[in-house]
Formats: C-alpha cells, structure tokens, sequence
C-alpha cells in the first residue's frame, strides 16, 4: 500500500461513517473526550492533514509552516466533510509523490510513511470522537489501526484478542484495555532517524 493510499483508505472510512450523518444529528455536541463539537473536530481533521500535505511538499527542518486552515463558520456539517476530503486527498497526493528518502519537520525528521500514520491517525480518532459525540457506535478498521500502532506507538501493548482499535483508542487515552487504566498522558513517536545531507 502506498502512503496516499492509508490515508485515502482511512479517509474513505472516515466520510462513509460520518456522511449520512451529516444533517440528521447535532454537530454542536461535544465530541467525545474532546472540548471541541464534532463540526469543529472534523475542521481540525481538515487542518492536520493540510498542515501534513504543507510539510511534505516544503520539506522545513526547524518548524511547522505558519499557515492555518479557516473553515467558514456558516459551513454546515457536510460541507466540512467537503474540505476534510479535499484536505485527505490533499495529503494522499503529496504523499504519492514524496521520495522515500524525503523528511520535513514534525518535532525532528519525519519520512513520508510517519506523515502519513500521522494522517490516518488523526482521521481515525477524530472520527471516532465524533462519532461518541453524535451517539453513533464505530470501531476505526483493524489495518488502518495496525499501521498506525507500528509506526507512531512501537511500544503499544501486544494484546492478541483486542481489536487494534481498541489499542490504539488506549494508547491515546480513549479508553481502557484489559485493565489497564485510561491513560491521561500520552505522544506518538513521528520524528525518527537523522536528516540527509
């Protein structure tokens, strides 16, 4: 699988979950364990992986680019759907057109596969807090969760009968996972490795 298409894949999931809910529940309820509503955890989906597509393709070594996705604040719920898979494929592309040996600024050097864990990542809990927020049951996909857990949590727990959701819901302090209690802290590992001459 090429980088654009997890994120593509996990975009899919993403829309095919919250798209026939786009104007038949409340997006102002509170998303999850988030402060945010969902209508503003789907513009902050939207924004990371803009933010992610911006840093593959300028590739900054010292910080992240000074720019900021601003959703109208009139755009209804299934029009922040529009700009989260215009940002999703936004992303998948750059990526399809990153070289490997390519690494851009995430806290340190990060290739184009960190890049896009970090944008799975961020599609598939996000979208699992807003579907907590609009009252919906939804597990993120186990390969979409897998991939993340090796890239970004090499440490996560090795639990063979959880679902890779579940891990992945704990290791971002989401939920418990056979007794172990929720975490209240928590980081991924993007940055690896040193940058090329």
């Amino acid at each position: 699988m090429r980088n654009g298409d997890a994120v593509r894949t996990a975009l899919d999931a993403s829309l095919r979950v919250l798209t026939p809910h786009a104007g038949d529940r409340d997006w102002s309820r509170t998303a999850g364990p988030l402060h945010w509503s969902c209508r503003e955890t789907a513009a902050h989906i939207a924004h990371d992986l803009l933010a992610y597509a911006g840093q593959v393709a300028s590739r900054p070594r010292d910080r992240y680019l000074p720019f900021d996705l601003a959703v109208h604040p009139e755009a209804s719920p299934a029009e922040v759907l529009t700009v989260v898979a215009a940002a999703g494929q936004l992303l998948a592309v750059t990526l399809d057109a990153a070289p490997p040996e390519l690494r851009a600024y995430h806290h340190g050097p990060c290739e184009p596969h960190g890049f896009a864990a970090m944008g799975v990542a961020e599609t598939l809990l996000h979208t699992h807090d807003i579907t907590l927020g609009l009252g919906l049951s939804w597990l993120p996909p186990a390969d979409l969760c897998a991939l993340v857990l090796d890239r970004l949590f090499p440490d996560a727990p090795q639990v063979p009968a959880a679902h890779p959701g579940e891990v992945l819901l704990w290791c971002t302090g989401r939920g418990e996972l056979e007794g172990r209690p929720r975490r209240s802290s928590w980081n991924w590992r993007a940055a690896m490795g040193e940058w090329p001459e």
